[in-house]
Order: C-alpha cells, then structure tokens, then sequence
C-alpha cells in the first residue's frame, strides 16, 4: 500500500522513497556504502598493525592533543545533527529550513576539515611528523587523510546539490539526492569516531 499524497503541498510524506528511481538509489547507495566500508575497515587494519612502528619519530602519546581532537569531534557530531534537522525539514516540506540547515552543516564540516589541516601542521612542523618519518606516520595520515578526503567529497556533493536546486524547492527528484548525501555525511561521522577511538584515544593511552 502506497503514501498517501499529501495535497495541500502536493509531495508525500517521505518523497525521498516515492518512486523507483528514488528506491534504486537507496539500493545503490549501500552497494557503494558496502565498498567503503571494506575500504576503511582495511586502512583501520592497517594503521593497528603500523602505529607501534614509531623509528626514530615522535610517538602518539607524544604528539596527538585531545583537547583539539575532542573539538573536531564535537564539529562532526554537531553536523550530523544538523543534517538530521534538515531531513526532517525536508520531510514538512519546508525547502528554507532544509538549506539552512544543510548550509550549517556544511559550515561545520569546513570548521572541522580547518582544524585537521591544522592538526597536520602542527605535527609535521612542530613535531617532526613527516609522511615517511615512521610506519606509524605513514599509516596515520594515510587513514586520517583518506577520512578527510572523504569530508570533502561530501562537502562538495551537498555544495553541489545546494547550488543546484537552490530555486526548484523540494521534488520527487531531488528528495532521494538529498537524503542519500545526508547517509553519506552520517557514515563520515561513524568512520569518525572510530578513528577518535581507534587512533587518538588508543595512542594517547599507550
């Protein structure tokens, strides 16, 4: 049995899964999910099997501060709950909270890519953290960096969307695009508090 349409504002009740190419999205998306998450799951393997392969370098419990990361995380969390606002706008229909909520997030996840590249600096410069210093140097800005990447591609897919349809309103067409860049931006935010767990809260205890 179908939504029922609502039709004072003429879109169902959840208009990112009302038609089929709005489904087969959704199934696309978790193949690629799927993908990704192999592909995080192995660096992670790869960093646990490195990060004690510290040479002559600075070692974890030396140079990760987590005052700094704790901020970063509290960014992204921040900005997954701000996603989460503007699903729920999208979901009444309401294309002005949507964006705004959207464009908020999007600020957040500059804030936080801002703060990994000074993260970065900070290790290479004032630490001596080079790419090729250790294994665990290497390992660790591989993982952290892929992470990053993957900010900036989402960043760059809701950017994209925002400026796109930034006069349509909400439609049966851009309600799945949407909805899926806000999984991806919420599978960002998981992968990240693993590495929070994994790499920072891991080396900082030893």
């Amino acid at each position: 049995m179908g939504h029922a349409v609502d039709t004072s504002k003429g879109l169902p009740p959840h208009p990112e899964r009302a038609t089929l190419e709005g489904k087969n999205k959704f199934l696309g998306f978790w193949f690629f999910l799927g993908g990704e998450t192999v592909l995080f799951a192995t660096f992670f393997g790869t960093y646990l099997g490195l990060r004690n392969g510290v040479a002559d370098g600075p070692t974890p419990a030396e140079i990760f501060q987590l005052p700094l990361v704790f901020i970063m995380t509290m960014l992204l969390l921040t900005s997954s709950l701000t996603s989460v606002l503007a699903m729920y706008a999208m979901k009444k229909n309401n294309f002005k909270a949507m964006v705004v909520w959207l464009w908020v997030t999007v600020l957040l996840g500059l804030g936080f890519l801002g703060m990994e590249i000074y993260e970065f600096y900070e290790y290479s410069v004032h630490y001596g953290l080079g790419y090729t210093t250790s294994a665990f140097a290497s390992s660790f800005y591989t993982l952290v960096g892929l992470h990053g990447a993957h900010v900036v591609f989402g960043l760059s897919w809701i950017v994209c969307l925002l400026i796109r349809y930034r006069r349509s309103g909400i439609t049966l067409t851009n309600a799945p695009k949407f909805y899926v860049a806000s999984l991806y931006w919420h599978f960002i935010d998981v992968v990240w508090v693993f590495i929070f767990t994994v790499v920072y809260l891991m080396g900082i205890g030893g």
